[in-house]
């Protein structure tokens, strides 16, 4: 039963590390900052509707 507890703990450990690991790595700050163009590319076209 132990085994089985700590081979669980293992794998949420394992399972949490590659998640940070996916996000955060190589970045200094953590998140970015929003950019000017993304949020143009949200809003959609400026022109009139077709």
């Amino acid at each position: 039963m132990t085994i089985l507890i700590l081979e669980a703990l293992g794998v949420l450990v394992l399972f949490l590390l590659m998640i940070w690991w996916t996000m955060f790595s190589g970045r200094k700050k953590g998140e970015l900052p929003p950019s000017e163009s993304s949020e143009q590319r949200d809003e959609g076209p400026k022109g009139p509707p077709a």
